[in-house]
């Protein structure tokens, strides 16, 4: 089903050249950025013309990836409209698992995301994009709103980025209180959902070289993603649903930030 026109192809060439306009990079250089990014396999994958939860379960089966899932009994499938609130321990690979999960199981959804998981072009139909830089992070407020208030399952990554090593420990950043507030707010119990997997050490390296060595605020390990995605290949991953939490039960006698650390910790209790 290939689409050799499809407007989702990665072509580092052109995105080097806007970048870095009026300079010509060594060729060596370009070369080697996409095989980091294996651009030629990446794009294989693109442009075979699926979107959506298709895309997700045909890339799922190309890549030789088995999910296997644990306490789908937990979650009753009577309509009602949850918040799945899930750790992120690769960044790629769970996005789509669980957005063909939630589909297949639970009917039409969207998944807030503002990370890696924004460059799969594909996927677009089933993502409400949050960045809290550049011009959308104006309508932010609005776009999450709507989110909740649609008639649309909801997938969040409540760390915001893929899980760290803390601790020697890999495990997501502390969780934000937003899906916790807009959970209550209209009335959605929220499903903690634990996927076990972690990428390669080198990813963990990476990300303790430029976070804590070096300091550097911006996200670079994002930039290893796409290898691990590529990694990901023949691999066998689980996911494990919790019992609903309904917002009924976040009340008053914990802020929403503890209520969030506490959604976290029933979520790796898993």
């Amino acid at each position: 089903m290939a689409d050799e026109d499809f407007e989702g192809r990665i072509d580092l060439d052109a995105i080097i050249a806007s970048k870095f306009k009026g300079k010509k990079l060594p060729g060596f250089v370009v070369r080697f950025f996409k095989r980091f990014v294996h651009q030629d396999w990446m794009n294989s994958v693109l442009v075979r013309g699926y979107k959506g939860a298709d895309f997700c379960d045909d890339t799922l089966s190309l890549m030789d990836i088995k999910i296997e899932v644990e306490g789908l009994e937990n979650v009753p499938r009577d309509g009602t409209l949850y918040t799945f609130a899930s750790n992120h321990p690769l960044g790629g690979v769970d996005g789509l698992a669980l957005c063909s999960l939630i589909t297949r199981q639970f009917g039409p959804m969207k998944m807030l995301v503002n990370d890696f998981l924004l460059f799969i072009r594909p996927i677009e139909p089933l993502c409400v994009p949050i960045n809290k830089v550049g011009g959308q992070a104006r309508n932010l407020p609005q776009l999450i709103d709507d989110a909740f208030r649609s008639g649309d399952q909801l997938l969040m990554f409540p760390a915001g980025v893929c899980s760290r090593k803390i601790d020697g420990k890999v495990q997501d950043l502390p969780w934000t209180k937003t899906f916790i507030k807009k959970s209550v707010e209209t009335g959605r119990p929220v499903v903690p959902v634990h996927f076990v997997g972690q990428n390669s050490p080198r990813f963990y390296r990476a990300d303790w070289f430029f976070r804590k060595f070096l300091k550097i605020k911006f996200n670079i390990p994002m930039l290893f993603l796409p290898d691990e995605f590529y990694r990901a290949q023949h691999k066998t991953f689980k996911i494990i649903l919790g019992k609903p939490v309904p917002p009924s039960a976040f009340d008053g006698s914990r802020t929403a930030a503890r209520w969030a650390d506490w959604m976290r910790e029933q979520a790796y209790k898993l």
